[in-house]
């Protein structure tokens, strides 16, 4: 078997090549090539890989080390990329956050553009992860032919499902994002006030999403006037319309058109889009001859990347969990080294199918002071896995969780749910939701680069489902989530045996309120028992999301609830890989609210986004009987 290709070039570039596109508009490239040892080009001809971002180019830390300084010196041409509208591109004013109608055919003139070169094999791979791998998914669709091989990471395939809405709540870690795209905007560079408008405002977003409902022209972000059409998009837009349906935003349903060629898709449990890259995968393995793979670890939406790590959050994995861009780059080079270059190096003998199974630890604290979860990689032939059994446990009286069904008796489980006191979110499946921090008196703002005082307002990753005085919301004395009189606890007995579930997972609950729209939540938890190290044990949460009760029949249309009328609704989990050991706990838990990952419902059936004030709600979820409310999860024997 042969291996990888070894650094055996320097590297040259060509900075801001103004590439033209089909209408006109240059795109600004940075070209990277492999050197001879007094830095001219070398001679023959080079596989080529291609990025392209919103988030510039010449990063260090996202594009040039990871990707032009890796790949270049192993023999291949390397071309970073703005995108119309950002960095030092042309098209001001085209930008529109991840709703960018031209990236298709932006994507596809890019990659012909390389292959025509003389450097080039005619061979193009594709690299990038979050908007990064929006972009590969959108070239694939326009089909260009010298597009060869492709790694999507963390990339959301339906922006409307997972990333900006889910389950017709809004996920405001998309307004925190636009901060982060506003701040570095075409439109008001030169423009003091507006940017330090933006800023201001990202140094108050904790105070300013405590005073929702938001207003046009009322944020920072109406400074970039595509910006704020995009973010009321999000906010107001619960059903399903053709806004939605631009294939920039949504490509399921024009998966059939993407280019039959291998590529990776790759996410974590952790991530907003471990379900669109799983979902992805599977679809395109029925669909394409050439090798689809998918690789799922658990890792948030930054972790598999960058200098690696054993834990994500308040968790540790274990040593077979830490990644970053060593391993990352070892294999994404084995992948393209065997499509864009031949070498045949077993690739395509290699699994389906990797999945992190999370588990097995022994739950003490880390030296580093973090809960040892454990787990270890496992190779699939197929997902979701087909030996998985979809077992339902269900909810049962007293919150008790099993898989016998309650019998004909039924019970309910009744909550107040308070607008003006949400569940707070205590960690969460994010991304980009950053507070600035503001910098004390006497510090020059332009020596302290923005992402240097960026922090995620939700804790990104697992945590012990406690409240803490860094959560949006919580207040003293700071209990367990649990012990909240606003949700409702369902809790199996201590396991007699290892369960592991590994897969989607579905929540159908018979459900009823005293108002006319409500919402519920839904949450898996591995609750570990007591040890020395945790006495209250430890509540580790796996998978959640919401269904905003206005949209239980769909989302093509709002229909408001009769008051105390029950309802069956389905709330759908994003995929997970977990071991609950023999002693653990499987539990649900079920609510209205998780604040700030996802806007709160005020109870009026107002409008979204444009209510005038909030009413209580009493919410019931039923268990037994004709009503009986389950989870179903695929569990691996």
């Amino acid at each position: 078997m042969a291996v990888s290709s070894e650094p055996a070039y320097g590297v040259v570039v060509s900075r801001d090549v103004m590439l033209e596109m089909r209408d006109g508009v240059r795109l600004a490239t940075d070209v990277y090539l492999p050197a001879n040892p007094d830095g001219s080009p070398a001679d023959g001809r080079f596989p080529t890989i291609v990025g392209r971002t919103s988030y510039d180019k010449s990063n260090p830390v996202i594009w040039v080390d990871p990707v032009a300084n890796y790949f270049t010196p192993r023999g291949y041409a390397v071309l970073l990329q703005d995108l119309r509208g950002r960095g030092r591109s042309e098209g001001t004013g085209q930008y529109f956050h991840t709703a960018n109608e031209l990236e298709g055919p932006d994507g596809y003139d890019t990659i012909e553009w390389a292959a025509a070169r003389s450097w080039s094999n005619g061979r193009t791979g594709m690299v990038g992860s979050s908007h990064g791998g929006i972009v590969q998914n959108m070239a694939s669709l326009y089909r260009p032919p010298h597009l060869s091989a492709l790694w999507v990471d963390v990339a959301p395939t339906n922006a409307f499902k997972w990333e900006a809405r889910q389950g017709g709540a809004m996920g405001l870690h998309m307004y925190g994002a636009m901060y982060l795209h506003g701040y570095d905007s075409q439109e008001i560079q030169g423009d003091a006030d507006a940017v330090r408008g933006i800023e201001e405002g990202a140094e108050r977003l904790r105070e300013s999403i405590l005073e929702m409902p938001l207003r046009p022209g009322g944020t920072p972000i109406s400074a970039v006037p595509n910006l704020e059409k995009v973010l009321f998009h999000y906010y107001y837009d619960g059903a399903y319309n053709e806004w939605w349906a631009q294939e920039s935003l949504d490509q399921t349903p024009h998966f059939a058109r993407m280019a039959d060629i291998p590529a990776v898709y790759s996410s974590g449990w952790y991530d907003p889009f471990a379900a669109d890259a799983s979902e992805q995968f599977a679809h395109m393995a029925r669909q394409n001859s050439s090798p689809q793979r998918l690789l799922l670890g658990p890792w948030n939406h930054q972790r598999m990347r960058g200098r690696g790590s054993s834990s994500v959050g308040d968790v540790d994995f274990g040593e077979a969990a830490r990644w970053g861009d060593e391993v990352y780059n070892r294999e994404r080079l084995r992948w393209f080294d065997r499509w864009l270059k031949e070498v045949p190096n077993g690739v395509d003998d290699d699994p389906p199918v990797r999945v992190f199974v999370m588990g097995g630890g022994d739950g003490h604290k880390t030296a580093k002071g973090r809960y040892f979860h454990g787990g270890e990689w496992r190779s699939e032939e197929a997902w979701p896995l087909k030996r998985a059994r979809a077992s339902a446990f269900y909810l049962r009286s007293g919150g008790g969780l099993s898989e016998e069904a309650g019998g004909s008796e039924q019970s309910s489980v009744s909550w107040v749910h308070d607008p003006e006191r949400p569940i707070p979110t205590v960690c969460g499946n994010v991304t980009g939701f950053y507070e600035w921090l503001k910098l004390p008196e006497g510090i020059d703002r332009a020596y302290v680069p923005p992402r240097a005082r960026m922090r995620s307002m939700i804790y990104d990753g697992p945590r012990h489902l406690k409240e803490s005085s860094d959560a949006v919301g919580a207040r003293k004395p700071f209990g367990l989530l649990c012990d909240r009189d606003d949700a409702a606890v369902f809790r199996s007995a201590p396991l007699e045996t290892d369960v592991e579930v590994t897969g989607p997972i579905e929540v159908n609950l018979w459900v009823s309120s005293s108002a006319v729209d409500t919402d519920f939540t839904a949450r898996l938890v591995d609750e570990c028992p007591s040890n020395e190290d945790y006495p209250d044990g430890y509540h580790l949460p796996l998978a959640d999301s919401i269904l905003r009760m206005r949209f239980r029949d769909g989302f093509e249309e709002e229909r408001l609830m009769e008051p105390g009328r029950a309802y069956p609704v389905r709330i759908e989990l994003p995929p997970v890989s977990n071991v609950f050991k023999a002693g653990h706990r499987i539990r649900l838990d079920v609510g209205s609210s998780n604040f700030p990952r996802f806007d709160v419902n005020p109870n009026t059936g107002e409008p979204l986004g444009r209510h005038t004030h909030t009413v209580r709600a009493t919410n019931t979820v039923y268990a037994g009987g004709a009503r009986a409310s389950h989870v179903a999860l695929p569990v691996v024997e």
